[in-house]
């Protein structure tokens, strides 16, 4: 299963997933129409500085995740299927008891209408926007098995 991968060190900070998250969920799909609707869309990435370095954020669909537990509506579920920590909208009570258990801090509000808002990896997608848009590599969406042989190997070129 595919799963959204950070490479720190790439990073460069210029929050070019944030953005392409940000228009993937609009409405209009683009840059320009997204920017005069209204509530404005929200991203679901979040790329924070500390450390001296940039670290993009997003969730990480825990397969034992504090913010499914939490959910009184029960809008968050695990999906054994698709790997993902899924959230319905239309069962969301906005009791924002996942924001507060998050351990990575990465749900977010959507306060007009009262709902928490999550990555959900783009699952009409092949490729996630933040992925796709990200310039530097510092987001990569692969297998756990193969990030595990890009690391050996660059450790062995390393040597």
């Amino acid at each position: 299963m595919k799963e959204i991968f950070v490479n720190i060190k790439n990073c460069l900070g210029c929050k070019s997933c944030e953005l392409a998250c940000t228009v993937e969920h609009s409405q209009s799909k683009s840059l320009f129409g997204a920017l005069s609707e209204s509530p404005l869309p929200k991203k679901r990435v979040y790329v924070e500085y500390g450390d001296g370095k940039n670290i993009p954020l997003q969730c990480r669909h825990c397969q034992e995740a504090p913010c499914v537990d939490a959910c009184i509506s029960g809008a968050l579920k695990w999906d054994s299927q698709a790997n993902l920590v899924t959230h319905d909208r239309e069962r969301c009570v906005g009791c924002w008891m996942c924001i507060m258990v998050c351990p990575f801090g990465v749900i977010g509000r959507e306060k007009d209408a009262k709902v928490a808002i999550k990555c959900d990896r783009c699952t009409e997608r092949d490729v996630p926007a933040c992925v796709e848009a990200c310039p530097s590599g510092a987001l990569v969406f692969t297998t756990l098995e193969e990030t595990e042989k890009l690391r050996r190997k660059n450790v062995a070129n390393a040597i």
